[in-house]
């Protein structure tokens, strides 16, 4: 039997940073359909961008995170 393989703090940023990529992708896309409507919802499309606004700084912040610090 194999033992379940257990990520390091690395890989887990890693995967976390590519879901929250593609939740980014995503509500683009979302955001982009609604604008297209006639009857878009104002309130919604607001919400969709504070979603997507906070998703890119949970990017950023993990982006960092797996970036080593360079001392010049």
């Amino acid at each position: 039997m194999n033992a379940p393989m257990e990520l390091n703090h690395i890989e887990v940023l890693r995967v976390k940073l590519e879901v929250l990529r593609r939740q980014h992708r995503d509500l683009d896309d979302a955001i982009a359909a609604l604008q297209l409507k006639d009857s878009a919802d104002q309130l919604a499309i607001k919400r969709l961008k504070k979603q997507k606004l906070a998703l890119k700084d949970a990017i950023a912040r993990i982006e960092d995170e797996l970036t080593p610090d360079i001392i010049a």
